[in-house]
């Protein structure tokens, strides 16, 4: 099974972040199930159901992001990771959730984050891709595998192996997949940095594949402190909840509230589990007002989502179903292969070689560790990229395929070529003279025109406009039905704990 996730902020024609409201045609961005916003009022996020065809994935989300362009006037959807120019910090609008209590403690862990962290890194866009397995797969790998506890402690632990693989593997996606080696000037003004300015106004590093998941992106001292364990789902809801609870000195600093406004939810650590940024997160779909820690300690995990993923600006979905494919045998190479019982996220093996190919990956100098020795980047790569083929391979086997055989073959070719990767093309473009602006504002211009052209697969504009009508009722319901003030609410949510 599938889900996608993918954001993208509104620009103007001027590719400036937009500063409108979400278009009510939309609906709202409380409570409809496929179109909402992430941090910001201009970042929509658009979200696929559940579906177990990938292709049926892209496709509703073609059908997302078209309805969407034929209700936003003359905007865009800016088709990359890191963000259009920026206008100060101020020029990014922080999203509104209405009047109810869940809307505005929605609105106010926003505004944690922005005193926090800053508005800025805030703009960044992703894609999460959510992954899962059906039980009947599960009975016969536990039985296969000798288990005989209980099938939801089994999936966990499995799906916490899957984890922890992906954790000493997801370099690889960095170099195959990362689109992101330069960024805008105005995105580090007024900021130290050891960027190249390659043109005017376009900075980046020669061989970096994500700049969005460097230092400069989602990166936080207090959350550098977290030792996160992965070893089991007890060890992870233990350690992830006490940042939960833990209260930060410098966060009390801050207050709660400032000229009357609520300015965070309380001064720990994470204000809510989601403020964790992980590469990678075990997860379970949680019932209404159910914390995420709770949801995982009473029914396990029940799928993993993928966070790394920049946008591929080139594609208009920022995906494509290559990439779909070969992402289902990495992940279940990460389960089917032995897994050490890796303790935190602090360990050095992992974080050094994701971070060295994050900034240099496509530097032909590049080593990686494996097993504590030091190798040159292509062996350990091949070697990888070997064992995930094999796994392609008992994928085009069961579908009656070749689709993840060829989707492997496909990336191996970057290996050989790292000009070919999303990063070696959008570095040619700027050493071609193209500022990053100009190239992703064409981009945009481009995949609009695509998308305006479409016709809806999976959803028709008549059952979005039923979409969005049903959505909006939904939240003036729950602005009505609150019973509670809002210092209240946050007090019981925050005792609750």
């Amino acid at each position: 099974m599938h889900g996608i996730e993918k954001e993208g902020l509104r620009v103007d024609i001027q590719n400036h972040i937009a500063q409108t409201p979400h278009a009510a045609t939309l609906g709202s961005t409380l409570t409809h199930p496929s179109i909402t916003t992430d941090y910001s009022e201009a970042l929509l996020e658009f979200i696929t159901p559940k579906l177990n065809s990938l292709q049926d994935s892209l496709e509703y989300l073609t059908d997302l992001h078209a309805y969407t362009l034929r209700n936003i006037g003359d905007e865009r959807i800016w088709p990359a990771s890191m963000p259009a120019r920026l206008q100060g910090e101020e020029s990014i609008p922080i999203a509104d959730y209405g009047s109810s209590n869940i809307g505005t403690m929605k609105h106010v862990y926003r505004q944690g984050l922005a005193v926090r962290y800053g508005r800025t890194m805030q703009a960044i866009a992703g894609i999460h891709f959510n992954f899962s397995l059906p039980d009947e797969f599960w009975q016969h790998y536990q039985v296969m595998l000798g288990d005989e506890g209980s099938l939801q402690d089994f999936k966990s632990a499995q799906y916490f192996c899957l984890v922890r693989n992906f954790q000493r593997y997801s370099w690889l996606l960095h170099y195959l997949f990362g689109a992101s080696p330069v960024l805008d000037s105005s995105f580090v003004e007024g900021r130290e940095h050891q960027l190249t300015q390659f043109l005017p106004d376009t900075l980046g590093l020669e061989y970096a594949t994500s700049l969005r998941m460097s230092d400069l992106g989602y990166q936080n001292s207090a959350q550098q402190q977290l030792q996160v364990s992965y070893c089991s789902l007890n060890d992870y809801v233990e350690t992830l909840g006490k940042a939960v609870r833990q209260v930060y000195p410098p966060y009390q600093e801050i207050g709660l509230q400032k000229n009357g406004q609520w300015i965070q939810l309380n001064a720990n650590i994470l204000q809510l589990e989601n403020e964790y940024y992980s590469d990678i997160r075990p997860k379970r779909v949680t019932n209404s007002g159910e914390k995420p820690i709770a949801a995982l300690t009473s029914r396990g995990v029940e799928y993993i989502e993928v966070r790394i993923l920049d946008i591929n600006p080139y594609l208009p979905q920022g995906i494509d179903l290559s990439q779909g494919c070969f992402l289902d045998a990495f992940l279940l190479h990460c389960l089917l292969a032995n897994c050490p019982r890796q303790v935190t996220t602090t360990c050095v093996e992992p974080r050094t070689n994701l971070s060295n190919t994050i900034r240099r990956g496509r530097d032909p100098r590049l080593r990686l560790i494996e097993d504590g020795i030091t190798k040159p980047f292509a062996e350990v790569a091949d070697r990888l990229l070997g064992n995930i083929a094999t796994t392609a391979e008992l994928l085009d086997s069961a579908y009656q395929c070749s689709a993840y055989s060829d989707a492997v073959a496909a990336q191996a070719t970057k290996l050989q070529d790292a000009s070919s990767t999303p990063s070696g093309k959008i570095m040619q473009s700027v050493h071609d003279g193209v500022e990053f602006v100009d190239l992703v504002s064409n981009l945009a211009e481009q995949h609009k025109a695509y998308f305006l052209q479409h016709k809806q697969q999976h959803i028709s504009d008549d059952e979005m406009r039923h979409l969005a009508e049903q959505s909006l009722d939904e939240q003036r319901f729950l602005e009505r039905s609150d019973e509670m003030d809002f210092a209240a609410f946050i007090d019981a949510y925050n005792s609750s704990r």
